[in-house]
């Protein structure tokens, strides 16, 4: 094995400008880098540093791929640093022991018009013509097949302008096809006809934050356990579709590079996650910070381009929304939300076996069939202003898969991650919520003096919540502006203080990301869904619940916990 030669060597250089501060970047890339780069300096490191495999796909890239638009038509696709570092990452980070490559999934999240389809459609050539994988099948996809085509066009266009890949390559109607190896690239939607048995070589995934469900990504995940070292080259802007595969893959990203820093956290060395991003949303007003999410700044995108976009920005709420995600990167919510999503997201957790409180407030919205069933507990510390949360989900488990086709909601990994339970049937068993209220007092010895419910709610659950924590313990929470107003608008000011901590529960996280507000002439509000039906705000209805008797019965609840 070569030693590496770090002024020459593209990933080094890349770090080497970041921590020079000539590149500005994220955190998670930069710690990204530094990770990978301190691995390949590491003699006990299971992985090593390529030069020739790494120098073959640069060269391939650089040689035969061409610019396919602008002033740049028909020149070579010279790639960027960031580029190189990426590609030589990719391509060149081998296994010590098989001699594989390292990483089989790229999530690349960088901001639009930076050149993210043409560096996916040059790398899919690459694997398709120069990767040595006999009958290697090659797939764009998206969520709709003319959606997937803008990956695969790309790539037919740097055929057609490649005189040695033209050659090479037979370009049809719908596939690209190198009959030396009996390999073909072909566009892929959801509203594609084939998508069963496929055994794809390399994926590249386009606008994921587009994915509603996870059927064509689980397909194409699914089909690549043949091959030998396949690819799965995921690029993305951020969306406004929450707790879909986009924010799977986000927080999986995230994990991953929170397993730089703590090796007792979550650890996949296969996974390469580039976000490039604003580190936080207050940055979005100093221009010195958006080439966070821009790599491609002064090359594909213009500086004065993204200052006209902040100009408009700054003026229309629309603009902004808009000017943040797809230019920026930060992730927010639908148009109609109650809060950002920035204002949602607190990745605090707690253990409640720690903290040990010995007094809670409940809150319970109930439903029947569609909707979730949600409860939750809040308490507070002894000279802790936090306020805490812990939550439960309930589906009736007959018209589960129904739920999960129908709505496009994962709630099938919800279930197996613990924060969805089922329950027998095709209905809400009020049973189960009291149990887990009373699992709440049994494991944690967590008494519940109060409990707020819709008024409207079973008279049998509060029959037995009664039975096993007494006649005092229910309180009915009127639905309405009167009693709602102040109780939200408080619990809001909280969220966005980041003085209620949920436990990062993925589905209330959700739930308050679904939230919009009814407001009346007066400004008062109480909670609303969202245009879309589908999405629920059960959790937050629960937690509004207890919140507001937590307002109630604030001076009593400390008296009991001081």
């Amino acid at each position: 094995m070569t030693p590496i030669d770090e002024k020459t060597n593209p990933i080094f250089q890349y770090y080497s400008e970041i921590q020079s501060g000539k590149i500005i970047v994220s955190t998670k890339v930069k710690l990204f880098y530094k990770h990978l780069t301190e691995d390949l300096l590491d003699e006990n490191s299971k992985y090593y540093y390529c030069e020739k495999k790494a120098n073959r796909a640069l060269t391939f890239i650089q040689k035969y791929c061409k610019h396919i638009k602008g002033k740049f038509a028909r020149k070579p696709f010279l790639l960027e640093l960031w580029q190189k570092a990426l590609v030589c990452a990719l391509f060149g980070v081998l296994n010590k022991e098989t001699n594989l490559r390292r990483f089989v999934k790229v999530f690349l999240l960088v901001a639009r018009k930076n050149g993210k389809s043409m560096l996916a459609s040059a790398i899919a050539l690459y694997c398709l013509v120069a990767d040595n994988e006999p009958g290697a099948e090659c797939y764009a996809v998206a969520t709709k097949r003319d959606q997937a085509k803008i990956i695969w066009s790309c790539a037919v266009d740097m055929v057609k302008k490649s005189p040695a890949l033209n050659k090479r390559l037979k370009c049809l109607v719908s596939s690209v096809k190198y009959e030396k190896t009996s390999s073909f690239f072909v566009p892929l939607g959801a509203d594609s006809n084939k998508q069963d048995g496929l055994n794809p070589h390399i994926a590249t995934i386009d606008e994921i934050h587009a994915f509603k469900d996870k059927n064509l990504y689980d397909v194409v995940i699914d089909g690549m356990g043949a091959r030998e070292q396949p690819i799965i080259f995921i690029t993305t802007t951020c969306g406004t579709i929450r707790e879909g595969i986009f924010d799977i893959e986000y927080d999986e990203a995230t994990s991953v590079i929170d397993g730089y820093r703590d090796p007792d956290k979550y650890q996949d060395p296969t996974y390469l996650p580039l976000l490039y991003e604003l580190d936080s949303k207050n940055e979005w007003t100093n221009e010195k910070f958006w080439q966070k999410a821009n790599p491609n700044l002064g090359v594909s995108k213009s500086l004065e381009y993204l200052r006209s976009k902040y100009k408009r920005a700054q003026n229309d709420a629309r603009n902004r929304k808009n000017f943040l995600t797809k230019d920026l990167n930060v992730r927010e919510n639908n148009g109609e939300a109650w809060l950002s999503f920035d204002e949602v997201v607190n990745s605090a957790k707690f253990d409640i076996s720690l903290l040990k409180p010995d007094y809670a407030i409940g809150g319970v919205d109930l439903s029947r069939t569609t909707d979730l069933t949600s409860a939750c507990i809040i308490f507070r510390l002894k000279d802790d202003p936090i306020l805490y949360a812990q939550h439960m989900y309930w589906l009736p488990e007959d018209v589960f898969e129904k739920r999960i086709q129908e709505d496009k909601i994962h709630y099938d990994v919800w279930h197996k991650q613990g924060f969805l339970r089922l329950c027998p049937g095709n209905t809400i068993r009020v049973e189960d919520v009291k149990d887990w209220f009373c699992e709440m007092y049994e494991q944690y010895d967590i008494y519940l003096p109060y409990c707020g419910y819709d008024s409207w709610s079973s008279r049998h659950f509060v029959d037995i919540m009664k039975i096993s924590f007494g006649e005092q313990c229910m309180e009915p929470v009127i639905q309405g502006k009167k009693t709602l107003s102040l109780p939200m608008q408080q619990m809001g000011a909280d969220l966005k203080a980041k003085l209620i901590n949920y436990n990062d529960n993925p589905i209330t996280r959700w739930c308050l990301s679904n939230t919009s507000v009814d407001i009346d002439k007066n400004g008062n509000i109480q909670p609303a869904k969202t245009s879309n039906s589908k999405l629920r705000i059960d959790g937050t209805a629960a937690l509004l619940d207890a919140y507001t008797i937590y307002l109630k019965r604030q001076e009593e609840y400390m008296a009991l916990i001081t």
